[in-house]
């Protein structure tokens, strides 16, 4: 059985559920540039595949060695299906017929299915009201923030929406069966390698029975960019986080993120764009804080003492 986690997190992890959030805020808008110019299968494998690359260069430098028991080999393969190959591909295909708004809205459904995954799998992550409640209030918070324009579309491509919504039901069995890493004794870095390595194998024959030949023009250098930007910052660097969070704090705590995701691209926008923030954006951080603040539970446990 996996070690017991911390059901409330500290500044530590909230700091690096912060950064999560950041780097794959980004993640919707480099595929948005990306999607234009390449198949689908073939950005999440190019996603994964200079990932891999890029994480095994750090494991190496830092004195880490890929692991030889086939055991945890067999367990990076799932994790990289479920994880990876199923809610990558799902999520970029659905992005060819939907925004990244309503994709975002969408994706940020993970926490509520994690609640009822985690609850009903792990002993130490059982569904408790003040959770049920903080994913509710949350998700509302993030529909706000991006605002009732995505959800106009909400009829239309169906198929689209429901590839989204199965990534996110994919994402939570993920953060589920990755607890099983630290119980392993396997570092951040090296689950995420051998994460990224699996799916990569994975893709490969997909890509070249779907994907092959590529009938397209030759990507511009802002696809490229994009392309590894996607790979290093929201792959690479982001599951290094990942799995440390997931150590510490749980499924249902990490996958919070994805109601952190819309903030944290928003005031991006209002530090680096310039942007500015209307009414709503406020009301939508403030639903989210309190949804945080709800799954949480030490500040509610200090107001409304047994």
């Amino acid at each position: 059985m996996p070690p017991t986690i911390n059901q409330s997190m500290g500044s530590r992890e909230w700091a690096m559920l912060v950064a999560l959030s950041l780097l794959w805020g980004g993640s919707f808008f480099f595929v948005e540039i990306a999607v234009d110019a390449l198949p689908p299968l073939t950005i999440v494998l190019l996603r994964v595949g200079v990932a891999a690359i890029a994480l095994w260069t750090f494991a190496f430098a830092t004195g880490l060695r890929p692991p030889r028991d086939t055991r945890i080999w067999g367990a990076f393969i799932l994790m990289g299906l479920l994880n990876n190959v199923v809610p990558f591909s799902l999520i970029v295909w659905g992005q060819t017929e939907i925004g990244a708004g309503l994709a975002s809205i969408l994706n940020a459904t993970t926490p509520l299915f994690t609640v009822v995954v985690a609850g009903t799998l792990l002993s130490d992550e059982r569904s408790t009201p003040n959770k049920i409640l903080g994913v509710i209030v949350g998700f509302v918070g993030v529909v706000l923030m991006i605002g009732g324009d995505a959800l106009t579309y909400l009829g239309g491509h169906v198929a689209a929406q429901l590839a989204v919504l199965g990534a996110a039901i994919s994402y939570a069995f993920a953060g589920v069966f990755g607890r099983r890493f630290r119980a392993m004794n396997i570092s951040p870095v090296t689950t995420a390698a051998g994460q990224v390595t699996a799916s990569s194998m994975l893709l490969v024959p997909l890509v070249i029975a779907f994907d092959w030949p590529i009938d397209t023009h030759a990507p511009s250098a802002w696809v490229w960019a994009a392309i590894a930007s996607l790979a290093i910052l929201s792959t690479a660097l982001a599951y290094i986080l990942y799995f440390r969070i997931l150590a510490s704090a749980g499924a249902t705590n990490l996958l919070l993120v994805t109601f952190l995701i819309p903030a944290s691209a928003i005031l991006l926008g209002v530090l680096v764009l310039g942007e500015t923030l209307a009414p709503v954006d406020y009301m939508g951080m403030l639903l989210i804080a309190f949804g945080l603040i709800a799954v949480d539970g030490r500040l509610i446990r200090k107001i409304l003492p047994n």
